[in-house]
């Protein structure tokens, strides 16, 4: 049916850059809204970023100023823009879509992709 895959994650050292990619493909008929999640090793998972089909994006505070989110829904993409990372960012990165296919809305996810800042 939906799935969604991503990429753009790998090791990079502190103050670096990371862009990472989540496409969601299958019947489609229309996407609410598209984000990112993390999760640390013995952490919670937290919001990182979303953003909306009409462009309203939610950062989470510790990632204002250093990281973008954008979106081609028509294309069933988003991104995420990681600029300044920090040790602190390493986490396995989810990629969310709320998407209505089959006549339902539901929520789908990705398989991951990890980053990890270090020197």
């Amino acid at each position: 049916q939906v799935q969604l895959v991503e990429s753009g994650g790998g090791l990079v050292q502190p103050g670096g850059s990371l862009r990472l990619s989540c496409v969601a493909s299958g019947s489609i008929f229309k996407i609410n809204w598209m984000g990112w999640y993390r999760r640390a090793p013995g952490k919670q998972r937290e919001l990182v970023a979303r953003i909306f089909s009409d462009g309203l994006a939610n950062y989470a505070d510790f990632v204002k100023g250093r990281f973008s989110i954008s979106r081609d829904f028509a294309k069933g993409t988003v991104y995420l823009q990681m600029n300044s990372l920090e040790p602190e960012d390493t986490a396995d990165y989810d990629c969310y879509a709320r998407i209505l296919a089959g006549g339902r809305w539901d929520d789908y996810w990705g398989q991951g992709t990890q980053v990890t800042v270090s020197s």
